[in-house]
């Protein structure tokens, strides 16, 4: 009977909501299926949680571990559900598969049964390869463009869709801004109102005493949303 191949497998979620979404129960399902059925035994997973598929192989902690566990030992197989969990850039995926090839492994795409690694030897893999990366490419620059845009539409209409939430997003806050602002109305300095604040034991978001600076800025802020308003 044939001895069965020894391999990794590599599995990578691009974003956080995917990490507890399918991602890696997907991607481990697929590649231990065609290890299965190919008589080929996972002797070591290797993963990368939300890590962008344009994030080259040197920032990525299980992709550079991979690499590692492939030059100290015999395994000359690695498995990925399908090319673009190697990576959706097509440069960085092509710079990628250079290194495998460099030390000699083969990196099976589980859901084509196919070495996306090969080159020169076979065409029609690496057309496949290619397209597939050059498509993975398109969608990631169509769905910025859209996010762009959406963002752009966002802040022409004055609102906010990004960063961290202006002081006074909660009702919690929102008290401490009506305080400030009725202290400010009464004639107090931004010191004088800082220095208030902390007599009382309020503290701002950062849990930190409040400054005149920050004091300040919450007025303006204030301001600005009554107008908008």
């Amino acid at each position: 009977m044939k001895e069965k191949v020894k391999a990794f497998s590599y599995l990578r979620t691009s974003g956080k909501g995917q990490i507890g979404n399918g991602g890696f129960p997907r991607q481990r399902d697929a590649v231990n299926r065609y290890a299965k059925a190919n008589r080929i035994v996972i002797v070591q997973e290797f993963s990368d949680e939300a890590v962008s598929g344009t994030t080259d192989a040197m920032d990525r902690p299980g992709l550079t571990d991979l690499f590692v566990a492939l030059n100290a030992n015999g395994v000359r197989t690695v498995i990925v559900e399908n090319a673009t969990r190697l990576a959706r850039d097509l440069m960085i995926s092509e710079i990628i598969l250079g290194e495998f090839r460099k030390i000699g492994v083969r990196v099976v795409s589980a859901d084509g049964g196919f070495d996306i690694c090969q080159e020169n030897e076979d065409p029609s893999g690496k057309l496949i390869r290619q397209i597939l990366g050059a498509v993975a490419e398109w969608e990631k620059c169509a769905l910025v463009q859209k996010l762009r845009a959406s963002r752009l539409r966002i802040r022409r209409a004055g609102g906010r869709c990004e960063g961290k939430k202006p002081y006074g997003h909660t009702p919690e806050e929102a008290k401490v801004v009506d305080s400030i602002v009725e202290y400010r109305k009464s004639g107090m300095s931004y010191v004088a109102i800082a220095g208030q604040l902390n007599a009382s034991g309020v503290k701002s978001r950062s849990g930190k005493a409040w400054h005149p600076t920050q004091v300040q800025r919450v007025l303006m802020r204030s301001k600005s949303t009554k107008v908008a308003a």
